[in-house]
Order: structure tokens, then C-alpha cells, then sequence
């Protein structure tokens, strides 16, 4: 399995640090000498890709070498050749009729940063040019290139860092290539190290049950599984943050001066805005799937992309869809983080499974209204849910047992947890008819 450990590391002087500092920028200093020969071939030839490969990038990487070290400059290179390929990738996909991977344009890589507006401190280095030792007193050991070592007086052939933390996976087979960066929200440099992780380490699972997730607006994931088991989690707030971010973004993008389009309180909204979203989301398919795994899931059904977009119509709730929910990313973790509990995660149509009536099986007289499904057969339940429901029973062959209370979470900034009483009964929840079905069973959750 491919999995990645992150972890925070601390230069061990104010030398070292600085040491750090500029190995970082002139990293970034050359992805973006070499990204700017590439952007400009391919703006002179009109978006040919062939003439994007003829930059001079061998004359960068010597102008380079002496600070960071040649196998770090030859690692800033491919790093940018692979961001170009798969800009290349998804614009093909993007014109492709057939292709529904890519729904937004894509555009050519970017820069990172530059000297005004304060560089983004990020590079890499590559697999063989850095060590990592776990223990008591885990390190951290980088190649740096002889002007930057003479510059600081430092005679190591390798910048040695101190490690914080465990790594979640400190017993692998074989690393990648080094990422390093300043986490400016943070003030602290991170690293993050891509590594193969022996197939032993996946988890059994339990039984053959399955589960199928409705992906929501409001309601982020309604989940259902074979077992009867329901959960709900909630992202209004989550999405309430993520607007007001969203909206002091572009009052601050009002006041810049004319020939400016970002400054620093901006480039920091960006990063917190998307750190809480994908921190969020990391939890929630975390906890999920434990869950999952403990009843004895061994396959998830999960809607396709193009169904979920094309359900959503509005403008706000494109915004939820798009912009905050993020929904191939999302599928992407979700798939990822199964594969540590041996889930299958497969993508199937759920059209129409939320306008379908579980009880009469109607879908032209149903009417979805602030999260509640009616029927004018006499059903009425949460939507999402029984959406869920609807979409399980579709794809699978086994007997889905009857629905137990689901089970609704909210988020607290760092964990989804169960609100009071996230179990009443229908009858407590005199104030929400949406949690009940009228034919007196209980429906699928609270809105």
C-alpha cells in the first residue's frame, strides 16, 4: 500500500533554521524559473504541449546545484514535469465528451510565490538525498548543496532536523521523494514522506455486509448500511465557515492595490479555509469507516460524480458541491483510507435515488422540501437518508435489515461527535416531523 507520513520538524539552531529557509527558497525560486519557460512556450505556441519540454531546464538546474544540491535541483525539475503531464492529462480529459473525471478547466501549473508578495517556502528532495530515523529522539537528515553550507558555515554534508511526533507509519518498505514545507498558519516546517507499506498491514474485514453513502449538500455524507445501521453527518456549519472565509476573502481582494491580486492575510484565509475543509473530511472518512469496518462492511457504494452535480442546480448549492465539498477529492480519501480496513470502494449510478419513495417506489409525485421527502402516498422521511437507503437496496443483493435509529454527528473543529440525544425517539422529536416516516416506522435521521 502507498501511504504517507506527515510530520512537523525543528531545525536545531536559529543557523539551522536559516539554513533551512533558503534551501526551501531557492527550491521554489527554481520550480518557478523553470515553470516560467515552460508557461511561455506554451502560451507562444497556443497550448502545444511538444514545445512546452524544449526549456533549457539542464542550464536551471546547474544555476542551481551548488545551493541545494544536484539530486534535490534534478528533483525540483521532475516534481514540475509531473505537475505539466498531468495538467496535459486533465486537459484532455477536460474536452473529452466522454470523460466526466475533470468538470472544471484546468489550468497550467502555477508559481509559488515570489519576492514581494514573500515566497512560498516548498521543496523536495529526493529518496536517496535524505534520512529518517524513528525513535525517542527521531531526526531528520537532508542534503544541502557546498555554497549553502559554506554560506552558514556549516561543514555537515546533511542538515539534521528534529522530528515531533510519530509517524503513523513508521514500518515501511521503501520511502519517495521529500516534501518540505513552511506552514505559515503554523509558523512550523512540515515534511511529508510518501512510503510503500507491506500488504500485512491491511485490515481483514469482518463479514460481507455492504453500505452505500448519499453525498450531500448540507448533510455532507447519509450513510446505510446491510445491517440496518444509519449515520448522518452534518456540514451546514463546516460550510457556514467556509463562506464567511470565502467572503472576507473577496472583501480583502477589494482593497488591493490595482496591479495586485493576493497578499499575505489573503494567501493565509486560503490555507486555513482548505486545511479545516480537508481536515474535516480526513476525520469523517476516518470515523466512518471504523465504524463500518466494526459491523462487518466489506464494500461501500458511493454515487458518481456526474449524479451529484447534475442534482444540484443553484448557485449556492454549487458552491457547497464545487468549492467546499470538494467531491473527487473526498472519494479519492475515502477509497484510500478503506484500503487499510480491506473496504472496496465502487462508484455507481444513484439517479433518482433521491426523488424515489421507498414506500410506493414513485418518483414523479415526490417532493424534497428543507431536507424532508413526501410522497402524496403518505410517506414522509429525511431525504438523505432515505436516499441512502434507496441507493443500497439498488446495488446490492442482500436483505437489508429494518432501519435501527440512525446515529447524526456534528463537527467540533476536531472530531465528529454525537450531539445530545442523537437517539431520540421519534416521539421526542415532536419539533422535527422530518425524522419520522407517517406510516409510523422511523425514518432515517434528523435534518
Amino acid at each position: 500500500m502507498k501511504r504517507t507520513n506527515t510530520f512537523t520538524v525543528r531545525p536545531l539552531s536559529d543557523n539551522d533554521e536559516q539554513v533551512l529557509r533558503d534551501l526551501l527558497d531557492a527550491s521554489a525560486a527554481l520550480w518557478n524559473e523553470i515553470n516560467y519557460q515552460r508557461l511561455m512556450r506554451y502560451n507562444d505556441e497556443d497550448g502545444f504541449e511538444g514545445d512546452v519540454w524544449n526549456a533549457d531546464t539542464g542550464k536551471l538546474e546547474g544555476k542551481y546545484k551548488d545551493v541545494i544540491g544536484a539530486s534535490t535541483a534534478q528533483t525540483v525539475r521532475r516534481a514540475n514535469s509531473e505537475a505539466w503531464r498531468s495538467f496535459f492529462e486533465n486537459r484532455n480529459a477536460y474536452h473529452d465528451e466522454s470523460n466526466t473525471s475533470v468538470t472544471e478547466h484546468p489550468e497550467p501549473p502555477g508559481f509559488r510565490g515570489n519576492e514581494d508578495d514573500g515566497r512560498v517556502l516548498k521543496g523536495v528532495v529526493r529518496k536517496d538525498a535524505y534520512t529518517v530515523e524513528w525513535g525517542d529522539r527521531s531526526r531528520l537528515e537532508i542534503v544541502v548543496g557546498k555554497e549553502l553550507r559554506d554560506r552558514h558555515n556549516s561543514p555537515k554534508t546533511r542538515l539534521r532536523l528534529e522530528v515531533v511526533g510519530d509517524p503513523n507509519w513508521p514500518d515501511y518498505e521503501d520511502q519517495s521523494r521529500l516534501e518540505l514545507w513552511y506552514d505559515e498558519t503554523e509558523r512550523t516546517f512540515r515534511a511529508s514522506q510518501p512510503v510503500t507499506v507491506s500488504d500485512d498491514a491491511r485490515a481483514t474485514p469482518l463479514a460481507d455486509e455492504k453500505a452505500a453513502l448519499d453525498i450531500g449538500a448540507n448533510n455532507l455524507v447519509a450513510c446505510t448500511t446491510t445491517t440496518g445501521e444509519q449515520y448522518l453527518y452534518e456540514g451546514r456549519d463546516l460550510f457556514d465557515r467556509f463562506r464567511d472565509t470565502t467572503r472576507e476573502i473577496a472583501r480583502l481582494q477589494s482593497k488591493l492595490e490595482n496591479g495586485r491580486y493576493s497578499s499575505e492575510r489573503i494567501r493565509r484565509l486560503y490555507r486555513e479555509r482548505t486545511r479545516r475543509r480537508d481536515h474535516a473530511q480526513e476525520a469523517l472518512c476516518r470515523d466512518l469507516l471504523e465504524r463500518l469496518y466494526a459491523e462487518g462492511v466489506d464494500t461501500v457504494y458511493i454515487g458518481g460524480l456526474t449524479d451529484v452535480l447534475e442534482t444540484y442546480w443553484s448557485v449556492k448549492t454549487n458552491a457547497k458541491s464545487h468549492n467546499f465539498w470538494a467531491f473527487k477529492k473526498f472519494t479519492e480519501r475515502l477509497a484510500f483510507t478503506a484500503e487499510e480496513y480491506g473496504i472496496s470502494v465502487e462508484v455507481r449510478s444513484e439517479a433518482w435515488t433521491s426523488q424515489e419513495c421507498p414506500q410506493c417506489g414513485g418518483t414523479d409525485r415526490t417532493n424534497r422540501h428543507q431536507g424532508t421527502l413526501t410522497c402524496p402516498c403518505g410517506f414522509e422521511g429525511h431525504a438523505d437518508l432515505t436516499a441512502s437507503e434507496t441507493f443500497l437496496k439498488r446495488h446490492t443483493e442482500q436483505a437489508v435489515r429494518p432501519m435501527a435509529r440512525p446515529v447524526r454527528f456534528k463537527w467540533d473543529d476536531h472530531t465528529w461527535s454525537e450531539p445530545p440525544c442523537s437517539h431520540e425517539s421519534p416521539n421526542e422529536q415532536r419539533t422535527d416531523p422530518s425524522t419520522v416516516h407517517h406510516n409510523g416506522n422511523v425514518a432515517s435521521g434528523e435534518s
